[in-house]
């Protein structure tokens, strides 16, 4: 085997990093577990920082377009996630901004409720054995959960940082002193009680030499359409209904089919990834006019802005979920999920999967916290990431109010006050 070529080094001068705030809780990154994680950390009494790389909150929800929470039930008639993933679902429905089905129809057989919702990709995966089932699962618009969310965390008192980036942690003897941040202000430091990496790629707990395994996985962009036919809509492809009519959504690009997997934390193949999608976008829309009736006059209305990516690094923590864990009751459970293309499947998530092995006061929340690549396509989505976030935030919040690492946390009083919070555990 022929050696690489040798690593070029240059010095930096040394240099001191201003710490510009010092709060409870940090919380590294604004999706959907971000968010969660932000806003119940300062609803439980502490003082929170978010810090977002992009310019607005959702991640993969809204920058990604994926606007579909798939699934807040447990594919047999019952919901399965609530608290502030429920909430942000009711303050989008006030405004008409979302469309679920019924309480009265979850689990329903009937085909002709099926076809509805699937054609609002409300439905997915394989039947059962009875044949496919009405799910609670929402479609809502980006544009409102960016407003709902910023309302929440304004009401909740959290402060955030937009265009800002987390650059590294400052580890002190297994405990998290600060993290290093850039943005137009420069470099700076905020030190923090406790951290929560919401990264969805596990940024924080990587550069602190924690564990993880990382999946290569296939890159897509999410589009949406304007000037579609609605009749097109039943039956005739990958694209579905939106909330606010005249718009259909296309998911994963489409038909159109990426031939390679990357590494979604390798800069120089995301930035390739991103180019080679928005290629792809505007062919399969060309496509999709000059072959699928009702899209004649169809235009490219909106293209996310970053990549559907769903799974990079996952955290090797205290507790690793595996496949055999359906159904499987723990102690420490504080959040449970459904599989968005599975029935009568639920997956309880113990607090040990948001724990990393050797850092004392870090918390993981959303897609990259500790379980197998099979567990993970159930824990990845977004109503499962809003509650582990929501899990992450509380429990960094009582931590800091009992004078605990995250370690030490009482979980039975975790678990009260997420079950107060409308989270459901049972």
């Amino acid at each position: 085997m022929t050696a690489g070529p040798k690593p070029e080094f240059i010095d930096l001068p040394k240099s001191r990093v201003p710490v510009m705030s010092r709060v409870d809780v940090l919380v590294v990154g604004g999706g959907s577990a971000g968010l969660s994680a932000a806003v119940a950390a300062a609803r439980n009494g502490a003082e929170v920082l978010l810090i977002e790389r992009f310019s607005y909150i959702g991640g993969l929800a809204t920058g990604g377009l994926i606007i579909l929470l798939l699934t807040m039930d447990d594919g047999a008639g019952h919901q399965a996630v609530g608290g502030i993933c429920q909430e942000i679902v009711d303050r989008m429905d006030a405004r008409n901004a979302v469309y679920y089905p019924p309480r009265n129809q979850w689990n329903d057989l009937d085909p002709k409720l099926v076809e509805h919702y699937a054609q609002w990709g409300l439905v997915w995966g394989s039947p059962s054995p009875q044949g496919h089932r009405v799910r609670y699962s929402v479609a809502f618009d980006a544009h409102e959960f960016v407003y709902a969310a910023d309302h929440m965390l304004k009401d909740a008192g959290v402060r955030v940082l937009y265009q800002t980036w987390a650059c590294e942690p400052v580890v002190e003897n297994g405990t998290i002193k600060a993290i290093v941040i850039q943005n137009k202000a420069g470099r700076q430091a905020i030190a923090a009680k406790v951290v929560i990496d919401a990264t969805g790629d596990g940024d924080i707990f990587a550069a602190a030499d924690e564990p993880y395994e990382l999946e290569r996985v296939h890159p897509w962009l999410w589009f949406e359409m304007s000037n579609v036919d609605p009749a097109a809509v039943p039956g005739r492809g990958l694209f579905f209904h939106t909330p606010g009519g005249g718009r259909v959504l296309v998911p994963w690009g489409g038909e159109a089919r990426g031939n390679r997997k990357i590494d979604a934390t390798d800069p120089a193949e995301v930035s390739n990834a991103l180019t080679d999608c928005r290629d792809m976008v505007i062919n399969e829309a060309a496509r999709l006019r000059s072959s699928v009736p009702g899209f004649e006059n169809a235009t490219v209305s909106l293209m996310a802005d970053q990549l559907g990516i769903t799974e990079s690094r996952r955290l090797q923590g205290d507790y690793v979920m595996i496949r055999e864990d359906l159904d499987r009751q723990f102690d420490d459970v504080i959040a449970r999920t459904g599989h968005w293309t599975k029935y009568d499947c639920v997956y309880n998530i113990p607090y040990r999967s948001l724990l990393p092995r050797s850092l004392d006061n870090l918390l993981v929340a959303g897609r990259c916290i500790s379980v197998d690549h099979r567990v993970h396509h159930a824990t990845k989505e977004i109503p499962p990431c809003m509650a582990t976030g929501e899990a992450a935030g509380t429990a960094a919040a009582l931590a800091v109010k009992s004078g605990l690492n995250v370690k030490q946390l009482d979980v039975p009083v975790l678990q009260r006050q997420l079950r107060a919070q409308g989270a459901i555990l049972d």
